[in-house]
């Protein structure tokens, strides 16, 4: 058998195409990765122990069950019963939506990414959940501090208390909670995405967030940073500071009260409320007050899960169990049934 012999400038000729095609491919896949990585984050979560994400599936799908229902049963209750169209029940209204479109944000992506070997999230998408993330959980701090002044002003200003919150000033409180969230945190927001990121964009925690998208930054961030700290002193150390200064002129009150019956109802109400200011304070001080290391990064996942998943969930069950107003507004409700 003979073999066709080539020259050297066959040879030539087909290195050239050779090293032309192999350029060509690696240009191609240059592209595809730039593409990939632009369009795409991969929210690592709990993939570090891949033994507990069946659990956690299973434990978070209850939890957000809870909070769905929880808050849409409020929600419907204080529309439906004519009693219950007071200041403190239209705010409770409030806080559910609010707490059910906070857990909506992120607790179905995160079922999602649990539930396969899938972890991705668009960059449109991760854009949008930072942006209701940030705006929602703004909201809820104001709304908070909103709510401890209707108790302060119906424990400290119990003559006045009508006057004071009047139906159109409810409405006013409630307005300016949501415009202030959500102007800030589209201005937030937009300084957050505005930072150049590179490498790998892996996003370690379970949803889009501020501290974890910053560490994929190529530049400094402490501009950033700084405006972080801001935004957390504005929106949760001040409201924090409201709200213990409410509950201390109703304490003063309260110690000034001769009844043991107006005392009861007092800590009834005021009682459910700090309790729900405690579970959504602590945690995101714990998260957003400490100095950033290693450790901090996966203990701060298991914290920012409690107050994203159980704190919502937790809410309705403060509000209602051992509430008397509404024990007598389902019973009414279902008297009419």
């Amino acid at each position: 058998m003979t073999f066709p012999m080539l020259d050297n400038s066959n040879l030539i000729v087909l290195s050239r195409k050779t090293i032309h095609s192999e350029e060509t491919g690696k240009k191609m896949n240059d592209v595809a990765n730039n593409a990939t990585s632009e369009d795409y984050f991969i929210l690592l979560g709990f993939s570090k122990w891949p033994h507990l994400e069946v659990v956690l599936f299973v434990v978070i799908l209850i939890f957000y069950l809870i909070t769905l229902i929880g808050n849409l049963f409020i929600i419907i209750l204080a529309y439906l019963d004519s009693h219950l169209h007071t200041p403190m029940y239209f705010f409770l209204s409030n806080l559910s939506i609010v707490d059910l479109c906070y857990t909506t944000s992120s607790i179905p992506q995160l079922l999602f990414n649990l539930s396969g070997p899938d972890k991705t999230i668009s960059y449109a998408r991760c854009m949008i959940q930072l942006y209701f993330f940030l705006a929602l959980g703004s909201t809820e701090c104001v709304l908070l501090v909103v709510m401890s002044y209707d108790r302060y002003a119906a424990v400290c200003k119990p003559l006045h208390y009508t006057v004071i919150m009047h139906p159109r000033f409810c409405h006013l409180l409630a307005l300016s909670s949501w415009v202030s969230g959500f102007t800030a945190s589209a201005l937030h927001s937009l300084f957050t995405f505005s930072v150049p990121l590179c490498g790998h964009h892996q996003v370690d925690n379970f949803f889009c967030e501020v501290p974890a998208l910053l560490r994929l930054s190529c530049i400094d961030t402490h501009a950033n940073e700084l405006t972080l700290m801001v935004m957390s002193s504005v929106f949760v150390v001040i409201p924090l500071i409201l709200i213990l200064t409410s509950y201390g002129a109703i304490a003063r009150a309260v110690l000034r009260m001769q009844s043991t019956t107006g005392f009861r109802k007092v800590f009834r109400t005021c009682g459910a409320h700090l309790m729900v200011v405690s579970l959504f304070f602590i945690p995101v001080m714990c998260i957003y007050f400490q100095p950033p290391t290693e450790h901090s990064y996966d203990q701060n996942k298991f914290i920012a899960l409690f107050y994203t998943v159980v704190t919502p969930s937790l809410n309705p069950l403060i509000y209602t169990l051992r509430n008397k107003d509404v024990r007598e507004a389902v019973r009414r409700l279902t008297i009419r049934g």
